[in-house]
């Protein structure tokens, strides 16, 4: 198995990540710049925390467009948690910052009677390939609105309904945490690394 490479937000976990494609017995590596995603088979943007703080470290390390590159070229990315939001246009926890805009959208804040954010096991519902239906863990305190109907999605109901996960092929987003979802988050990870 080829290594996966791990972009770096400045604002993920990186070790959980790392744990999780160790235990899949597959090497991972942090990227050095550019070149490094252009040349990748599989690539995964992380993130936990700013929006804004994301979005500057990806600048600050020159991977803005090799990002957007892949999207264009349909290669194996897997978008972790606000890794996700980071894929569309901006987000209104930071609003004079913009994201990568590969897709169109915003993230918008949860909102209705419920705890935010949104801590813990939580069922989603999709008949992907890569996302499949089950028990995920959650930490977050956006969410993205709506996508384009070129993406098969992933639904979670809390405080309403909204999109847990996006799926085009070896392009995949999740506002959960596969990686912190047990048995059932390895083996979506394995199913996406035989994208």
């Amino acid at each position: 198995m080829s290594e996966v490479l791990i972009v770096p937000t400045g604002t993920a976990n990186l070790a959980s990540i790392e744990a999780a494609f160790a235990r899949l017995n597959t090497p991972t590596r942090i990227a050095t710049g550019a070149t490094d995603i252009d040349q990748a088979n599989h690539v995964v943007l992380p993130g936990v925390g700013s929006f804004g703080a994301a979005m500057e470290a990806i600048k600050t390390h020159s991977l803005f467009d090799s990002l957007c590159r892949r999207f264009d070229e349909q290669l194996p990315v897997l978008a972790i948690c606000l890794g996700m939001q980071l894929l569309f246009e901006g987000s209104e926890e930071s609003p004079t910052a913009k994201g990568l805009g590969i897709i169109k959208g915003h993230a918008a804040r949860l909102t209705g009677a419920i705890r935010v954010p949104h801590m813990g096991w939580n069922h989603i519902s999709s008949s992907g390939f890569v996302l499949q239906s089950g028990y995920a863990y959650f930490a977050n305190s956006y969410r993205v609105e709506s996508v384009s109907k070129d993406w098969s999605t992933a639904i979670v109901e809390y405080g309403g309904k909204w999109i847990a996960g996006i799926e085009k092929g070896p392009l995949v987003a999740c506002q959960f945490h596969p990686e912190l979802s047990g048995e059932w988050g390895l083996n979506m990870i394995s199913r996406w690394l035989r994208c």
